[in-house]
């Protein structure tokens, strides 16, 4: 995918000449690479479908996912959340630096957005050993189940960005960088979301 976004993808400046001389639709408008938005959108829709399961599961049992949510650590989660919020502004200063022609640039801010990434994960598995070394299992309640399935579907999620981000930073074409970071603006506005539903609303 990251080869697909990053060869043949006009420069930035010349796709901007030509969405302003042509006349330009909404569409035409989407930074980045139209068949990442396409991406984009069904996973976000994938996204808001779990959570919607998510928060009708915690209206018909309430006890239940008070009592899942009390062995869940906000503060690991908390944490997760400041490291996708970094990574994203790092994310966007390599967007710029693209544009700007600045290859160098683009792969260090890329590298450390990816770095950030990482250690997201590296927290999540963190948080996740010590759940189930209290007991929380996929099968055990329908808080879990839901939990696992997803933090785990974000989890997932996070590792392909760190893909596309590492793929079209190799090449450095700013459409193709761009297309890269919307992906990863995608995955930190999940998380956003999902942060205060899944550890904090009562």
């Amino acid at each position: 995918m990251t080869d697909a976004i990053a060869a043949g993808v006009p420069a930035l400046s010349d796709r901007t000449d030509s969405r302003t001389e042509s006349g330009s639709s909404a569409i035409d408008l989407l930074p980045g690479h139209l068949m990442m938005w396409v991406l984009i959108f069904s996973e976000l829709a994938a996204f808001g479908a779990l959570l919607i399961g998510f928060q009708i599961a915690r209206a018909l049992q309430p006890e239940a996912f008070a009592a899942g949510q009390g062995q869940l650590d906000p503060a690991l989660a908390a944490a997760n959340t400041l490291c996708l919020v970094s990574s994203g502004w790092f994310a966007a200063k390599a967007s710029a630096a693209a544009r700007n022609g600045a290859r160098d640039a683009t792969w260090r801010w890329t590298v450390g957005a990816c770095l950030l990434g990482a250690v997201f994960i590296a927290i999540k598995l963190f948080e996740y050993a010590g759940e189930i070394g209290r007991g929380a299992d996929i099968d055990g309640s329908t808080f879990f189940t839901l939990y696992f399935l997803l933090t785990g579907f974000h989890l997932l999620h996070v590792a392909l960005g760190i893909a596309i981000l590492l793929g079209v930073a190799w090449h450095a074409h700013a459409a193709a960088v761009e297309s890269g970071t919307c992906f990863w603006h995608m995955v930190d506005l999940v998380w956003l979301v999902m942060f205060p539903i899944v550890y904090l609303m009562r």
